[in-house]
């Protein structure tokens, strides 16, 4: 068997890699008998030397290999048939602008595997960017309510080195007595909490956090019962939410009279409720005034995100009275983060986590023949049809 490291031709160019030089070393050294060979790029956070100097052979194609990884879609036109590729497709919730892409893996036998559905038995993702999204986005939205009211400036996290450089660097301005409001409580809203607790800030209960004042910056982190009530007024468990969404409605208002900034860090899933609605956003004692969506989910459960932002120009604002956007630091604007590759600002400590995590619950699929289901639970295509499991992209596959 061998691997192929494919170059990232998505624009704006991602710098990050499935596998890093000292990843792949990893690798080799726990399954010797595998070939691996990295595609030449110009764009990549490790430089193609890097590569060669750990021992690996850099390349122009990839024809000879028998499985590819990469991070971000690939274009069409660089699709190699009837291989099987292992990427982040956005296409499971039939995104318009992948369409064709799910199409071109059905037609070229390509065998597609997302690393977003890739899940044990219980359904629980073992791979992801998450934590490093949750770190640079709780970086980011402070450095927007500084930079919204002029308090600080905080130097982009792209020239930072990685969570402990964002950490020192989030203790040096001074930050008033604000509240922070966290959604979520998975690898994007844990990655959210490592870099708020790493600057000392105190963490509190929701209970406080609704009721309380505080002399000092706070922050809470909540799960989906917390700002979700059943229609009935029941109280069930989690399970009962995961499985009937549309039995719920969005409680999050009563957070929105208290909090200064909303991180939102949680997992969005088909049919559930809007989070944050343009209602109560406009409402005269909505208090947010900033909101790093790191989910980012456009035109989704937070009413404020109409676009996604980049890492060149991470801000925009939002005037809730319209429903339009306007500059980030216009008088009436909801200042809203929301760039979508923001583990892109980590690219080096965020590839060799990934890499770590996919030599640990991944790879092993490839060598004991999927024993565990692995790899089978995770392919969207394979041998030119959609397989069971995403058999309800069928419409969205052929364009309807």
């Amino acid at each position: 068997m061998k691997f192929g490291l494919i170059k990232e031709r998505k624009t704006p160019p991602d710098h990050r890699v499935v596998f890093s030089p000292e990843g792949l070393k990893r690798l080799k050294t726990t399954y010797p008998a595998v070939g691996i060979a990295v595609e030449a790029s110009e764009v990549r956070a490790f430089s193609d030397q890097e590569y060669q100097d750990a021992g690996f052979q850099v390349v122009t194609n990839l024809n000879d290999c028998d499985v590819l990884f990469g991070v971000k879609e690939v274009p069409v036109d660089a699709l190699i048939a009837n291989k099987t590729y292992l990427f982040f497709s956005h296409t499971i919730k039939k995104q318009p602008y992948n369409q064709k892409l799910l199409r071109a893996c059905l037609d070229k036998n390509i065998t597609l595997i997302d690393h977003e559905t890739l899940v044990d038995a219980d359904n629980v993702r073992l791979i992801g960017f998450g934590r490093y999204a949750g770190m640079v986005g709780a970086y980011n939205a402070l450095a927007a309510f500084g930079k919204k009211y002029d308090l600080y400036n905080l130097v982009p996290a792209t020239k930072l080195h990685g969570k402990e450089d964002l950490i020192e660097r989030l203790k040096r301005p001074f930050i008033p007595p604000i509240k922070i409001i966290v959604t979520g409580k998975g690898k994007v809203g844990n990655g959210v909490h490592e870099i708020l607790k790493g600057m000392k800030m105190k963490e509190v209960s929701s209970d406080a956090f609704l009721n309380k004042t505080f002399t000092h910056p706070v922050f809470c982190q909540i799960d989906v019962l917390d700002y979700n009530i059943r229609k009935d007024g029941q109280k069930m468990g989690v399970t009962d939410f995961y499985n009937h969404p549309e039995d719920y409605v969005s409680d999050f208002e009563k957070f929105t009279k208290v909090a200064d900034i909303f991180i939102a860090g949680h997992f969005y899933g088909n049919g559930a409720p809007a989070i944050l609605t343009q209602a109560m956003l406009n409402a005269p004692d909505c208090k947010i005034k900033v909101v790093g969506d790191i989910s980012c989910d456009v035109d989704g459960p937070i009413a404020c995100t109409i676009r996604s932002s980049t890492i060149a120009e991470p801000l925009y604002g939002y005037n809730p009275s319209t429903g339009k956007e306007v500059p980030f630091d216009h008088p009436a604007a909801i200042t809203v983060m929301a760039v979508d590759n923001l583990p892109c600002e980590l690219p080096k400590e965020a590839s060799d986590g990934f890499g770590t995590m996919f030599l640990d619950h991944v790879i092993e699929s490839f060598f004991n023949d999927d024993k565990d289901g692995v790899l089978a639970r995770a392919a969207i295509t394979k041998n030119g049809k959609l397989t069971k499991r995403f058999a309800y992209l069928q419409d969205y596959a052929d364009g309807k």
